[in-house]
């Protein structure tokens, strides 16, 4: 666990402009492509349903990163979607890592 904090704050210095990118892309798109709906929403569709939920970057991120860590169908806002594909898994990472990619889906424009 040290190492992958270690990586991440290495990775932060070296891709601070991109590092959401970096680990959305390493991370997420398996499932989540940027545009395409295949094994899981696109993730469009994921920043626009919860952009509309929530107006501000403090709210949305808090919300992904709260999701994202424990997905709980209760909470979401995708139910059409867990239909579909299912609840998302469980996924293991810090806390950090997961705002980091909220914060880039967040301000990207798919």
């Amino acid at each position: 666990m040290k190492f992958f904090t270690i990586l991440h704050i290495t990775s932060y210095f070296l891709f601070a402009e991109g590092l959401g990118e970096l680990l959305f892309n390493g991370n997420c798109q398996t499932c989540h492509f940027k545009t395409k709906s295949i094994s899981a929403p696109s993730i469009k569709i994921v920043q626009q349903r919860y952009k509309n939920a929530f107006k501000t970057e403090k709210q949305f991120v808090k919300y992904m990163t709260n999701f994202v860590l424990k997905p709980n169908s209760n909470i979401s806002l995708m139910h059409d979607m867990i239909d579909k594909y299912e609840l998302m898994p469980e996924m293991v990472f810090e806390q950090d890592v997961v705002e980091d990619i909220s914060k880039y889906i967040y301000n990207e424009h798919f």
